[in-house]
């Protein structure tokens, strides 16, 4: 595999979980208060844990993409 395979790969993989990141930000503000009380009854949780949990996840999966995607991606075009 050449640096340049992997560049394309990471680069594409970048897209790809930051398009998800996108999705799922758009969805948990959009609907986030209407999903919460179903995942509180089947999580025996409040709402207001539940959406936090929603905020940690996406906070979470941002950090994610930024360490495992975007990182590795730019240290491949610097070294290139």
């Amino acid at each position: 595999m050449t640096v340049d395979i992997l560049q394309e790969f990471l680069g594409w993989c970048s897209v790809m979980t930051i398009g998800l990141l996108l999705f799922y930000s758009i969805f948990i503000t959009l609907l986030g208060r209407k999903i919460a009380p179903i995942h509180a009854k089947l999580f025996h949780l409040g709402e207001n844990d539940i959406l936090r949990a929603y905020f940690q996840y996406v906070a979470k999966f941002k950090i994610f993409v930024i360490i495992f995607n975007l990182v590795p991606y730019f240290a491949l075009v610097i070294i290139s």
